[in-house]
Protein backbone atom coordinates (compact mmCIF):
# COMPACT_ATOMS: atom_id res chain seq x y z
CA UNK A 1 0.00 0.00 0.00
CA UNK A 2 1.01 3.61 -0.38
CA UNK A 3 1.12 5.57 2.87
CA UNK A 4 1.30 9.37 2.87
CA UNK A 5 2.22 10.76 6.28
CA UNK A 6 2.03 14.38 7.41
CA UNK A 7 4.12 14.90 10.56
CA UNK A 8 5.96 17.69 12.31
CA UNK A 9 9.39 16.31 11.51
CA UNK A 10 11.14 13.13 10.52
CA UNK A 11 14.52 14.86 10.45
CA UNK A 12 14.60 16.49 13.89
CA UNK A 13 14.18 14.91 17.31
CA UNK A 14 15.01 18.14 19.16
CA UNK A 15 12.34 18.17 21.90
CA UNK A 16 10.32 16.01 19.54
CA UNK A 17 10.10 12.43 20.77
CA UNK A 18 7.47 11.53 18.18
CA UNK A 19 10.25 11.56 15.59
CA UNK A 20 11.68 8.43 17.27
CA UNK A 21 8.46 6.49 16.74
CA UNK A 22 7.85 7.89 13.26
CA UNK A 23 11.29 6.78 12.12
CA UNK A 24 10.69 3.27 13.44
CA UNK A 25 7.25 3.00 11.86
CA UNK A 26 8.49 4.23 8.48
CA UNK A 27 11.42 1.81 8.66
CA UNK A 28 9.08 -1.12 9.34
CA UNK A 29 6.58 -0.13 6.65
CA UNK A 30 9.37 0.03 4.10
CA UNK A 31 10.73 -3.33 5.26
CA UNK A 32 7.27 -4.83 4.75
CA UNK A 33 7.26 -3.64 1.13
CA UNK A 34 4.99 -0.62 1.43
CA UNK A 35 5.50 2.73 -0.29
CA UNK A 36 5.85 5.59 2.20
CA UNK A 37 5.97 9.35 1.65
CA UNK A 38 6.58 11.63 4.65
CA UNK A 39 5.79 15.36 4.49
CA UNK A 40 7.02 17.88 7.04
CA UNK A 41 6.54 21.65 7.05
CA UNK A 42 9.24 24.06 6.00
CA UNK A 43 10.48 26.01 9.02
CA UNK A 44 9.18 23.47 11.55
CA UNK A 45 9.82 24.46 15.16
CA UNK A 46 11.86 21.40 16.12
CA UNK A 47 14.14 21.47 13.09
CA UNK A 48 14.70 25.22 13.35
CA UNK A 49 15.78 24.89 16.97
CA UNK A 50 18.08 22.01 16.08
CA UNK A 51 19.73 23.95 13.27
CA UNK A 52 20.05 27.11 15.35
CA UNK A 53 21.77 25.30 18.23
CA UNK A 54 23.81 22.69 16.34
CA UNK A 55 24.08 23.81 12.74
CA UNK A 56 23.39 21.98 9.46
CA UNK A 57 25.66 19.07 10.37
CA UNK A 58 22.96 17.87 12.81
CA UNK A 59 20.53 17.28 9.94
CA UNK A 60 23.30 15.73 7.87
CA UNK A 61 24.06 13.34 10.75
CA UNK A 62 20.42 12.23 10.71
CA UNK A 63 20.72 11.32 7.03
CA UNK A 64 23.87 9.29 7.71
CA UNK A 65 22.23 7.48 10.63
CA UNK A 66 18.98 6.78 8.71
CA UNK A 67 20.00 6.59 5.03
CA UNK A 68 16.77 4.87 3.97
CA UNK A 69 14.50 7.54 5.50
CA UNK A 70 13.46 10.60 3.52
CA UNK A 71 10.92 13.37 3.91
CA UNK A 72 9.55 16.07 1.64
CA UNK A 73 9.62 19.58 3.06
CA UNK A 74 6.63 21.66 2.01
CA UNK A 75 5.22 25.15 2.35
CA UNK A 76 1.54 25.08 3.24
CA UNK A 77 0.71 28.04 0.98
CA UNK A 78 2.20 26.37 -2.10
CA UNK A 79 1.57 22.70 -1.29
CA UNK A 80 0.03 20.84 -4.23
CA UNK A 81 -2.07 18.54 -2.10
CA UNK A 82 -3.54 16.64 -5.07
CA UNK A 83 -0.05 15.72 -6.19
CA UNK A 84 1.05 14.75 -2.68
CA UNK A 85 -1.97 12.47 -2.28
CA UNK A 86 -1.75 10.89 -5.71
CA UNK A 87 -1.99 7.11 -5.43
CA UNK A 88 -2.40 7.18 -1.63
CA UNK A 89 -4.17 4.27 0.04
CA UNK A 90 -3.75 5.52 3.62
CA UNK A 91 -3.08 9.08 4.76
CA UNK A 92 -2.11 9.81 8.36
CA UNK A 93 -1.95 13.33 9.78
CA UNK A 94 -0.31 13.93 13.14
CA UNK A 95 -1.99 16.25 15.63
CA UNK A 96 0.99 18.63 15.53
CA UNK A 97 -0.11 19.92 12.13
CA UNK A 98 -1.66 23.29 11.22
CA UNK A 99 -5.48 23.20 11.43
CA UNK A 100 -5.57 24.44 7.83
CA UNK A 101 -3.82 21.28 6.61
CA UNK A 102 -6.18 19.08 8.62
CA UNK A 103 -9.15 20.96 7.15
CA UNK A 104 -7.85 20.54 3.59
CA UNK A 105 -7.36 16.80 4.10
CA UNK A 106 -10.81 16.55 5.62
CA UNK A 107 -12.35 18.24 2.57
CA UNK A 108 -10.50 15.91 0.21
CA UNK A 109 -11.87 12.85 1.98
CA UNK A 110 -15.37 14.34 2.22
CA UNK A 111 -15.38 15.03 -1.52
CA UNK A 112 -14.97 11.35 -2.29
CA UNK A 113 -11.23 10.66 -2.20
CA UNK A 114 -10.65 6.90 -2.06
CA UNK A 115 -7.81 6.89 0.45
CA UNK A 116 -8.45 6.21 4.14
CA UNK A 117 -7.66 9.14 6.42
CA UNK A 118 -6.44 8.84 10.03
CA UNK A 119 -5.56 11.42 12.69
CA UNK A 120 -2.66 10.54 15.02
CA UNK A 121 -2.57 12.00 18.56
CA UNK A 122 0.59 11.56 20.66
CA UNK A 123 0.28 14.36 23.20
CA UNK A 124 -1.62 15.48 26.28
CA UNK A 125 -3.32 18.42 24.55
CA UNK A 126 -6.59 16.48 24.50
CA UNK A 127 -6.88 17.39 28.20
CA UNK A 128 -4.57 20.37 28.61
CA UNK A 129 -5.75 22.25 25.49
CA UNK A 130 -9.06 20.59 24.75
CA UNK A 131 -10.55 23.65 22.99
CA UNK A 132 -7.72 23.65 20.48
CA UNK A 133 -8.17 19.94 19.79
CA UNK A 134 -11.95 20.27 19.51
CA UNK A 135 -11.44 22.89 16.80
CA UNK A 136 -9.96 20.34 14.38
CA UNK A 137 -12.55 19.24 11.83
CA UNK A 138 -12.24 15.44 11.70
CA UNK A 139 -15.74 14.82 10.39
CA UNK A 140 -14.54 13.02 7.24
CA UNK A 141 -11.61 11.25 8.88
CA UNK A 142 -11.95 7.49 9.11
CA UNK A 143 -10.73 7.50 12.69
CA UNK A 144 -8.11 8.47 15.25
CA UNK A 145 -4.95 6.70 16.34
CA UNK A 146 -4.53 7.61 20.02
CA UNK A 147 -1.31 6.78 21.86
CA UNK A 148 -3.18 5.69 24.97
CA UNK A 149 -6.57 4.38 25.98
CA UNK A 150 -7.30 7.49 28.04
CA UNK A 151 -6.79 9.67 24.95
CA UNK A 152 -8.87 7.34 22.78
CA UNK A 153 -11.78 7.60 25.21
CA UNK A 154 -11.62 11.41 25.08
CA UNK A 155 -12.08 11.46 21.32
CA UNK A 156 -15.08 9.14 21.51
CA UNK A 157 -16.65 10.71 24.59
CA UNK A 158 -16.28 14.27 23.30
CA UNK A 159 -17.63 13.36 19.89
CA UNK A 160 -14.44 14.46 18.13
CA UNK A 161 -14.29 11.24 16.11
CA UNK A 162 -16.70 8.45 15.28
CA UNK A 163 -14.10 5.79 15.97
CA UNK A 164 -10.66 5.65 17.53
CA UNK A 165 -8.05 3.05 18.30
CA UNK A 166 -5.38 2.85 20.98
CA UNK A 167 -2.04 2.80 19.19
CA UNK A 168 0.81 3.10 21.66
CA UNK A 169 4.27 4.26 20.75
CA UNK A 170 7.03 1.64 20.89
CA UNK A 171 10.75 1.07 20.57
CA UNK A 172 12.48 1.03 17.22
CA UNK A 173 14.45 -2.12 18.01
CA UNK A 174 16.52 -1.86 14.85
CA UNK A 175 18.17 0.98 16.75
CA UNK A 176 17.33 0.52 20.44
CA UNK A 177 18.97 -2.69 21.56
CA UNK A 178 21.44 -3.77 24.26
CA UNK A 179 25.03 -2.83 23.59
CA UNK A 180 27.69 -4.81 25.39
CA UNK A 181 30.13 -2.64 27.26
CA UNK A 182 33.21 -3.78 29.14
CA UNK A 183 31.45 -2.41 32.19
CA UNK A 184 29.33 0.67 32.94
CA UNK A 185 31.53 3.59 33.89
CA UNK A 186 28.96 5.70 35.73
CA UNK A 187 25.90 5.26 37.94
CA UNK A 188 22.77 7.09 36.78
CA UNK A 189 21.68 8.61 33.48
CA UNK A 190 18.50 10.47 32.58
CA UNK A 191 17.59 11.42 29.03
CA UNK A 192 14.73 13.89 28.75
CA UNK A 193 13.78 17.52 28.35
CA UNK A 194 13.13 19.98 31.15
CA UNK A 195 10.21 21.47 29.22
CA UNK A 196 7.41 23.69 30.40
CA UNK A 197 7.36 23.23 34.16
CA UNK A 198 5.34 20.03 33.68
CA UNK A 199 7.67 18.01 35.91
CA UNK A 200 10.19 20.43 37.46
CA UNK A 201 9.27 19.49 41.01
CA UNK A 202 9.28 15.79 40.11
CA UNK A 203 12.75 16.02 38.58
CA UNK A 204 14.03 17.59 41.76
CA UNK A 205 12.43 14.96 43.98
CA UNK A 206 13.10 11.83 41.95
CA UNK A 207 16.34 12.64 40.15
CA UNK A 208 18.35 15.57 41.44
CA UNK A 209 18.00 15.13 45.20
CA UNK A 210 18.51 11.31 45.26
CA UNK A 211 21.61 11.72 43.12
CA UNK A 212 22.92 14.46 45.40
CA UNK A 213 22.17 12.51 48.58
CA UNK A 214 23.86 9.35 47.34
CA UNK A 215 26.79 11.11 45.70
CA UNK A 216 26.12 9.37 42.39
CA UNK A 217 27.99 9.85 39.15
CA UNK A 218 25.02 11.15 37.19
CA UNK A 219 24.62 12.54 33.69
CA UNK A 220 21.62 14.23 32.11
CA UNK A 221 20.90 14.78 28.41
CA UNK A 222 18.13 16.92 26.95
CA UNK A 223 17.05 20.40 25.88
CA UNK A 224 15.06 23.37 27.14
CA UNK A 225 16.92 23.54 30.44
CA UNK A 226 16.79 27.10 31.81
CA UNK A 227 19.87 28.56 33.44
CA UNK A 228 18.34 28.03 36.88
CA UNK A 229 18.04 24.31 36.15
CA UNK A 230 21.60 24.09 34.86
CA UNK A 231 22.91 25.79 38.00
CA UNK A 232 20.86 23.43 40.14
CA UNK A 233 22.31 20.39 38.37
CA UNK A 234 25.84 21.72 38.74
CA UNK A 235 25.34 22.31 42.46
CA UNK A 236 24.21 18.69 42.83
CA UNK A 237 27.30 17.40 41.03
CA UNK A 238 25.31 16.29 37.99
CA UNK A 239 26.86 16.58 34.53
CA UNK A 240 24.57 18.19 31.95
CA UNK A 241 25.40 17.38 28.33
CA UNK A 242 22.62 19.02 26.29
CA UNK A 243 20.90 17.54 23.25
CA UNK A 244 21.52 13.89 22.44
CA UNK A 245 20.43 12.59 19.03
CA UNK A 246 18.32 9.51 19.55
CA UNK A 247 20.54 7.25 17.44
CA UNK A 248 23.29 7.74 20.07
CA UNK A 249 21.09 6.83 23.04
CA UNK A 250 21.82 3.05 23.13
CA UNK A 251 25.56 3.69 23.32
CA UNK A 252 25.04 6.17 26.17
CA UNK A 253 22.79 3.76 28.08
CA UNK A 254 25.50 1.09 27.86
CA UNK A 255 27.83 3.27 29.96
CA UNK A 256 25.47 3.51 32.95
CA UNK A 257 24.03 1.12 35.52
CA UNK A 258 20.53 2.57 35.92
CA UNK A 259 18.09 5.14 34.58
CA UNK A 260 14.81 6.59 35.82
CA UNK A 261 11.41 7.40 34.31
CA UNK A 262 9.95 10.74 35.40
CA UNK A 263 6.66 11.26 33.54
CA UNK A 264 5.15 14.66 32.90
CA UNK A 265 2.35 15.63 35.27
CA UNK A 266 -0.57 15.29 32.78
CA UNK A 267 0.31 11.63 32.27
CA UNK A 268 0.18 11.02 36.00
CA UNK A 269 -2.82 13.12 36.96
CA UNK A 270 -5.14 13.06 33.95
CA UNK A 271 -3.99 10.51 31.36
CA UNK A 272 -2.96 7.36 33.25
CA UNK A 273 -1.43 4.46 31.42
CA UNK A 274 0.64 6.37 28.84
CA UNK A 275 4.40 5.94 29.17
CA UNK A 276 6.84 8.17 27.36
CA UNK A 277 8.58 6.60 24.40
CA UNK A 278 11.84 6.88 26.36
CA UNK A 279 10.54 4.22 28.73
CA UNK A 280 10.11 1.75 25.87
CA UNK A 281 13.54 2.66 24.55
CA UNK A 282 15.30 2.25 27.90
CA UNK A 283 13.85 -1.22 28.43
CA UNK A 284 14.76 -2.15 24.85
CA UNK A 285 18.37 -1.25 25.66
CA UNK A 286 18.25 -3.50 28.76
CA UNK A 287 19.19 -0.81 31.25
CA UNK A 288 17.57 -1.19 34.71
CA UNK A 289 14.85 1.41 35.21
CA UNK A 290 13.18 2.92 38.26
CA UNK A 291 9.88 4.72 37.79
CA UNK A 292 8.53 7.74 39.64
CA UNK A 293 4.78 7.56 40.44
CA UNK A 294 2.90 6.48 37.33
CA UNK A 295 -0.06 4.17 36.90
CA UNK A 296 0.43 1.40 34.33
CA UNK A 297 -3.34 1.43 33.84
CA UNK A 298 -3.21 -0.60 30.64
CA UNK A 299 -0.89 -3.29 32.06
CA UNK A 300 1.73 -2.76 29.39
CA UNK A 301 4.55 -4.03 31.58
CA UNK A 302 5.28 -6.85 34.00
CA UNK A 303 5.71 -6.45 37.75
CA UNK A 304 9.50 -6.80 37.60
CA UNK A 305 10.22 -5.05 34.30
CA UNK A 306 11.20 -2.01 36.38
CA UNK A 307 11.12 -0.85 39.99
CA UNK A 308 8.78 1.79 41.38
CA UNK A 309 9.30 4.65 43.82
CA UNK A 310 6.40 6.49 45.46
CA UNK A 311 8.50 9.41 46.71
CA UNK A 312 12.03 10.75 46.79
CA UNK A 313 13.04 8.64 49.79
CA UNK A 314 11.93 5.47 48.02
CA UNK A 315 13.78 6.52 44.89
CA UNK A 316 16.95 6.88 46.90
CA UNK A 317 16.41 3.42 48.42
CA UNK A 318 15.69 1.81 45.05
CA UNK A 319 18.77 3.39 43.49
CA UNK A 320 20.88 2.01 46.31
CA UNK A 321 19.38 -1.46 45.79
CA UNK A 322 20.01 -1.51 42.07
CA UNK A 323 23.54 -0.14 42.26
CA UNK A 324 24.51 -2.65 44.97
CA UNK A 325 22.91 -5.78 43.47
CA UNK A 326 24.23 -7.07 40.16
CA UNK A 327 21.70 -9.93 40.08
CA UNK A 328 18.82 -7.47 40.48
CA UNK A 329 20.19 -5.37 37.64
CA UNK A 330 20.34 -8.44 35.42
CA UNK A 331 16.81 -9.50 36.32
CA UNK A 332 15.37 -6.08 35.56
CA UNK A 333 17.27 -5.82 32.29
CA UNK A 334 16.20 -9.30 31.19
CA UNK A 335 12.52 -8.83 32.08
CA UNK A 336 12.19 -5.39 30.53
CA UNK A 337 13.87 -6.45 27.30
CA UNK A 338 11.65 -9.53 27.01
CA UNK A 339 8.49 -7.44 27.41
CA UNK A 340 9.60 -5.04 24.66
CA UNK A 341 10.56 -7.83 22.29
CA UNK A 342 7.26 -9.66 22.75
CA UNK A 343 4.88 -6.73 22.46
CA UNK A 344 6.26 -3.21 22.14
CA UNK A 345 8.39 -2.84 19.02
CA UNK A 346 7.67 -0.69 15.99
CA UNK A 347 7.17 -3.94 14.06
CA UNK A 348 4.31 -4.78 16.44
CA UNK A 349 2.79 -1.34 15.93
CA UNK A 350 2.96 -1.61 12.14
CA UNK A 351 1.10 -4.91 12.29
CA UNK A 352 -1.52 -3.21 14.46
CA UNK A 353 -1.72 -0.32 12.00
CA UNK A 354 -2.20 -2.62 9.03
CA UNK A 355 -4.98 -4.42 10.90
CA UNK A 356 -6.69 -1.08 11.57
CA UNK A 357 -6.33 -0.09 7.92
CA UNK A 358 -7.90 -3.37 6.85
CA UNK A 359 -10.80 -2.85 9.26
CA UNK A 360 -11.67 0.51 7.62
CA UNK A 361 -11.45 -0.85 4.11
CA UNK A 362 -8.06 0.41 2.99
CA UNK A 363 -7.27 -1.32 -0.28
CA UNK A 364 -4.18 -0.78 -2.44
CA UNK A 365 -5.09 1.38 -5.42
CA UNK A 366 -4.02 -1.36 -7.83
CA UNK A 367 -6.67 -3.67 -6.36
CA UNK A 368 -9.55 -1.16 -6.28
CA UNK A 369 -12.40 -2.09 -8.59
CA UNK A 370 -12.56 0.16 -11.61
CA UNK A 371 -15.68 2.18 -12.25
CA UNK A 372 -17.26 1.37 -15.61
CA UNK A 373 -19.54 4.00 -17.13
CA UNK A 374 -23.07 2.79 -17.90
Amino acid sequence: MRFVLFYHSLISDWNHGNAHFLRGVVRELLAAGHDVAVYEPDGGWSLQNLLREHGPHAAEAFRRAFPQLRSTVYDLETLDLDRALEGADVVIAHEWNPPELIARLNRKRASGAKFRLLFHDTHHRAVTKSREMAAYDLSAFDGVLAFGEAVRQLYVRNGWSGQAWTWHEAADTALFKPIRATRPVDDLVWIGNWGDRERSAELLEFLVEPSRALGLRTSIYGVRYPQTAKRLLASAGIAYHGWLPNYRVPAVFSRFQVTVHVPRRPYVKRLPGIPTIRMFEALACAIPLICAPWDDAESLFGSMDFLRARNGDEMRTQLQRVLADRDLRRELARNGLRTIETGHTCAHRVRELLSICESIGAVPEARRPSVVAA
